[in-house]
């Protein structure tokens, strides 16, 4: 059985919502309904890798274990290898869950099919997809698409590409069987030897060119496999996570 480890990664940097991780839900913290949310649905053990002093303060109020983290990291990838580096120098841990410290709503037990993809395929990296509702979502570059051939009944395959752009397209649309588009929703799961390697490659050609970490993986010959789910959050009424001031109040409504 894999030794598994949770870092949710936070700081308190938010230009368009200050001091976001300690915002106020109804009596707890962001980030407290965050962490009290993965210790309920995901196995192992659960760390915050923070960027702030006053999130591990924070933290030590709530009973989380945390991790102070370089403040200047670029990403939360780097955040969380930093704390696993910090935590765990003999190597213990087998499998590392990425989740992100504002995702209030997201269902965290979504993770535990995605540990169960790795450990029965062995792949380096995996993630989320959801099939596109409207088909003016799939134009819209904000919108990742993740390319892979699945066929009829398929839920989870291998991810050939990652894109901003309408991909893939359709050359035959009277022949295809499959006109689906998979929306690629940013959670990740890791072999943790996959995470400390990732983490030391340079950015890649077509992740700079895209602005999508995830391709330097696919560069560098490292699998990456997505799971189709239906549903990904827990209260289909409040936002899957906060971003701006109008999320927080939609969450005060209806997270109790």
């Amino acid at each position: 059985m894999s030794n598994i480890v949770t870092m949710i990664p936070v700081r308190m940097a938010s230009t368009r919502l200050p001091n976001k991780p300690l915002l106020d839900i109804n009596g707890k913290s962001l980030l407290q309904r965050v962490y009290e949310n993965v210790k309920q649905y995901v196995p192992g053990d659960v760390y915050v890798a923070a960027g702030d002093q006053v999130i591990v303060d924070a933290c030590a109020k709530f009973g989380a274990k945390a991790v102070l983290t370089d403040p200047t990291l670029p990403s939360g990838t780097d955040r969380i290898a930093a704390a696993l580096k910090e935590i765990d120098p003999a190597g213990k841990y087998d499998i590392v869950v990425n989740f992100q410290g504002d995702a209030v709503n997201v269902n965290p037990a979504v993770n535990n099919s995605l540990i169960e993809m790795i450990e029965r395929t062995g792949c380096d990296i995996a993630t989320v997809g959801m099939v596109f509702d409207r088909e003016e979502e799939v134009k819209e570059p904000s919108n990742v698409k993740i390319v892979m051939g699945l066929r009829e009944g398929q839920d989870e395959g291998l991810c050939l590409y990652f894109t901003r752009a309408a991909a893939p397209f359709i050359r035959n649309p009277e022949k295809c069987k499959n006109h689906d588009f998979y929306h690629h929703i940013g959670i990740y799961v890791y072999r943790a030897e996959s995470l400390k390697k990732f983490v030391e490659l340079p950015v890649g050609v077509l992740e700079e060119r895209e602005s999508l970490e995830q391709l330097r993986a696919l560069e560098n010959g490292m699998q990456i496999r997505a799971k189709l789910v239906k549903e990904l959050t827990l209260n289909k009424m409040a936002p899957a996570d906060i971003d701006t001031p109008e999320d927080i109040a939609e969450a005060r409504k209806w997270i109790r």
